[in-house]
């Protein structure tokens, strides 16, 4: 059974940063897509940061430059260090597994996902 758990989400101002953490369980662990979405109210969920079981990243344009996804396989966690947080990157993130469908080169479809983190960020 696979089950992806997210944290490390809050309320910064715009400017700081933060740093969620994804543990996942279930044996897919670096074998698959794993990455990272969000979803503002009223808006679609939309793919951020993705890392493919070869090592090859992706992220949105509108956070390139200030995301770094990364994974320590030991742990069997994914990381997204997010900084100069904008308000605009208000949302919930989710961490998510396995991807149906990729738009923009990152996943915007996975197969598993997890409850998600609140990240807000003020002006």
């Amino acid at each position: 059974q696979v089950q992806l758990v997210e944290s490390g989400g809050g309320s910064v101002q715009a400017g700081g940063s933060l740093r969620l953490s994804c543990v996942v369980s279930g044996r897919i662990f670096g074998r698959y897509y794993m990455g990272w979405l969000r979803q503002a109210p009223g808006k679609e969920r939309e793919g951020v940061a993705s890392i493919e079981s070869d090592g090859r990243l992706t992220y949105a344009d509108s956070v390139k430059g200030r995301f770094t996804i990364s994974k320590d396989n030991a742990k069997n966690t994914l990381y997204l260090q997010m900084t100069d947080l904008k308000p605009e990157d208000t949302a919930m993130y989710y961490c998510g597994a396995v991807c149906d469908y990729y738009s923009g080169g990152v996943c915007s479809r996975p197969q598993y996902w997890g409850q998600g983190t609140q990240v807000t960020v003020s002006s």
